[in-house]
C-alpha cells in the first residue's frame, strides 16, 4: 500500500535576485529511513532544509513535512523535528549544559538519563562556557540537543563537520538508534562512507535539480565495477571488451571500470586470456558521486 512521503517537495523552486538555489527540486523520504542527501556546495542542500523547516519561503512548487506546509505551519511541523546545522552557533556566555537545556526546552524538554548518557557518549564537558568550546564541541552540544528528546524527524546538515572518527562513530550509533525507534532522518553529508554505512536511500542534486535518487542497490546497479586483473598479456583485448572503460596498464596488472550488464562476458574473456588473480571492487557511493561532478560536463 503506497503511503504519503514523510517529507515530499515538488517542482520545488528558489530563487535570490537572478540566482536560483532550487530548479525543479523533487524529493521524497518515507517515513522510517535513513536519507542521504548529497550535493557540493551551492548544490541546494541547505537551501532545501531551510524550506523544509519553513525559515524560507519558496518562489515555487510545493513542499510538505509531515504532511504540513513548511512555511504556513512551522511551528506545528517543529515540534517534532531535531535540526542539527554544520556550523553551530552557541551562546557565549552559557555553559554548554545550559545550551542544551534552552535548545531541548524549544521542543519540550529532554530526557534526563539520555541527556546524561549522550553527555557521557560524547565526552562533552557541559560545565564549560560555549565560548571556550571548539568546533567540535559546539557540534557535540547541538547533536546532543538533538539526540536527548525524542522527534518523528531529525535533519543533519554535514552534522559531522568538526567531530573526530571516535565521535563521529558515537553519531553513527545514535542515528541507528533513532531508526530502530522509528524515526526518521534527513542526512546531507559530504562524507561518503557515513552516507553509506547509514543511509537506506539517497538522493544526489546537482544545481538545484535531482540527478539520481533510490536505494543504494539501485545506484550501484547505475555504476560501474573496478577490475584489477593479473596474467592478461594482451590489454588491447581488454580494451576492445564492450562496456569497459578506462583500461590502465601497470607492469603487474591492468585495471579497468566495466558496465554491470557487461560484467559476465568481461569475466569469460578473461578466463580465456588465462587471468591469474582476478580483484573485483563494487561500485562506490563515490564513484557514482564524482561521476556526476566530474568536470566533464
Amino acid at each position: 500500500m503506497l503511503t504519503t512521503p514523510l517529507i515530499e517537495t515538488s517542482a520545488l523552486s528558489k530563487r535570490f535576485g537572478r540566482s536560483t538555489a532550487l530548479d525543479g527540486l523533487d524529493l521524497h523520504v518515507a517515513e522510517g529511513e535513513v536519507h542521504g542527501f548529497l550535493g557540493p556546495n551551492g548544490a541546494g542542500k541547505s537551501t532545501t532544509i531551510r524550506v523544509l523547516l519553513g525559515l524560507i519561503r519558496p518562489t515555487g512548487g510545493r513542499a510538505s513535512v509531515f504532511g504540513l506546509d513548511p512555511w504556513a505551519e512551522a511551528t506545528a511541523i517543529h515540534r517534532d523535528v531535531a535540526y542539527v546545522p554544520g556550523d553551530v552557533s552557541l551562546w557565549p556566555s552559557l555553559t554548554g549544559g545550559e545550551a542544551i537545556d534552552l535548545l531541548t526546552s524549544l521542543r519540550g524538554g529532554s530526557d534526563p538519563a539520555l541527556r546524561a548518557d549522550l553527555i557521557e557518549q560524547f565526552e562533552l564537558d557541559p560545565r564549560k562556557k560555549a565560548r571556550t568550546y571548539s568546533k567540535g564541541n559546539r557540534q557535540k552540544v547541538a547533536l546532543i540537543a538533538a539526540f536527548a528528546r525524542r522527534a518523528r524527524l531529525y535533519i543533519f546538515d554535514e552534522p559531522s563537520s568538526g567531530l573526530d572518527p571516535v565521535m563521529e562513530a558515537v553519531f553513527r550509533q545514535e542515528v541507528e538508534r533513532v531508526r530502530g525507534e522509528g524515526a526518521t532522518v534527513l542526512l546531507s553529508s559530504h562524507v561518503l562512507s557515513e552516507v553509506e554505512q547509514l543511509c537506506d536511500r539517497v538522493t544526489i542534486i546537482r544545481e538545484g535539480r535531482v540527478v539520481e535518487s533510490g536505494s543504494l542497490d539501485d545506484l550501484r546497479h547505475l555504476s560501474r565495477t573496478s577490475f584489477r586483473v593479473a596474467g592478461v598479456a594482451d590489454a588491447a583485448a581488454v580494451r576492445a571488451l564492450a562496456g569497459v572503460h578506462d583500461v590502465r596498464v601497470s607492469e603487474s596488472a591492468v585495471e579497468f571500470e566495466s558496465d554491470s550488464d557487461a560484467i559476465p562476458t568481461v569475466l569469460a574473456a578473461l578466463a580465456a586470456q588465462g587471468a591469474t588473480a582476478v580483484t573485483a571492487a563494487p561500485a562506490s557511493l563515490e564513484s557514482l558521486f564524482l561521476r556526476h561532478y566530474s568536470v566533464t560536463r
